[in-house]
């Protein structure tokens, strides 16, 4: 049986996760180069402009790369919860002398019933496509396929990862609760919240697709520990953070090499799915209001505008840090360098 890392031709067992909105064309390509699999986030953006991430990181790279979407069910707007998710957000705005928006509206699109985004994807045919929060429905893996691209899906539990098995999809995602940025949980209220050492073991008895460990992996010695557990590869996120190559603001990385990321934590307040980050007044005072929370991603709206407001004042207490359990071990390195270290670390732990 041939290894992910022999069908996608890479020299390590590194993927960059690809983290929409920090994850850039740079960063990937730079992992890719380094015989890594670069990532590139962009559920975040229209089909075109996905389209032109995809194709400027083609014109940096020869080597394999993945491209991210989400895959949530599409939201229905429900405007008698959402303003009442924004009246209790108004005293946040106040207190930055801003005025709440007078409507939510949902940011992303989803990859589920968008044939025009299969069409672009089939059409740039990137080595991987991986999905987060579900799958599209089978003619759209189908036709992936047939163009050559691999289909790789997220789960974080058993449950999840038989339905992504009977899918067809080319391998799975396993992600334990110490991954930085939003759970892959299928359903919402779900989630078992399992460690990424629990849920390996178990996956790999019952699971026959190849398994990608994603969850605090910060090092060589974890990439390794990940592998022995069964995982052929190991996504790793807050680790190229703080690569100059990722859009991390100042702000961010600040936050980042602080005591504050000793603290992270789960909350679905600031996009309406829950998310682990480094702990603010988004995950303290604002979580207190949870039940009331609207749907993913019309939250997002909300959130990103109570940040705007709050940044224009100075003030950073209510921005999205993603960050997982391993995020006082990052490091400031240049992507080229990050792996080269990872790769030492890895062929150490892999000697003893």
């Amino acid at each position: 049986m041939t290894t992910l890392l022999t069908q996608l031709s890479l020299h390590t067992p590194i993927v960059q996760a690809p983290m929409a909105g920090v994850s850039t064309v740079a960063l990937a390509a730079a992992v890719s180069n380094a015989g890594g699999l670069g990532s590139l986030g962009l559920g975040h953006l229209s089909t075109q402009h996905a389209q032109e991430q995809i194709q400027q990181l083609k014109a940096q790279t020869s080597g394999p790369f993945n491209v991210n979407f989400f895959a949530h069910q599409p939201t229905q707007p429900f405007p008698a919860q959402e303003q009442q998710w924004l009246a209790l957000l108004e005293p946040y705005f106040a207190e930055f002398k801003a005025v709440a928006p007078t409507s939510l509206h949902a940011p992303y699109q989803s990859a589920v019933n968008n044939e025009a985004l299969i069409d672009m994807l089939c059409l740039e045919k990137p080595a991987v496509v991986s999905f987060h929060f579900g799958l599209p429905d089978a003619q759209a893996i189908t036709r992936l396929q047939a163009a050559g691209i691999q289909v790789w899906g997220c789960a974080t539990n058993l449950y999840e990862a038989l339905s992504l098995q009977e899918a067809n999809i080319n391998a799975i995602i396993a992600q334990g609760i110490e991954a930085g940025g939003h759970r892959g949980i299928l359903h919402p209220d779900t989630d078992q919240q399992i460690g990424l050492f629990s849920l390996l073991p178990v996956l790999r008895q019952y699971i026959k697709l190849p398994l990608i460990a994603a969850g605090g992996i910060m090092t060589g010695s974890s990439i390794a520990a990940a592998l022995h557990l069964g995982a052929e590869l190991a996504q790793m996120g807050t680790a190229f953070i703080l690569c100059p190559e990722s859009a991390a603001d100042e702000h961010y990385r600040a936050n980042l090499q602080s005591i504050n990321a000793f603290q992270t934590t789960l909350t679905a307040v600031i996009s309406g799915r829950p998310a682990r980050g480094i702990k603010n007044r988004m995950h303290e005072e604002v979580h207190e209001f949870i039940e009331y929370v609207p749907d993913y991603p019309i939250a997002y709206s909300a959130a990103k505008a109570l940040h705007a407001a709050a940044s224009k004042q100075g003030c950073h207490d209510f921005a999205a840090h993603w960050a997982g359990q391993g995020a006082p071990l990052a490091r400031a390195l240049l992507a080229t360098d990050l792996m080269q270290q990872l790769k030492a670390e890895l062929q150490v732990a892999l000697d003893h």
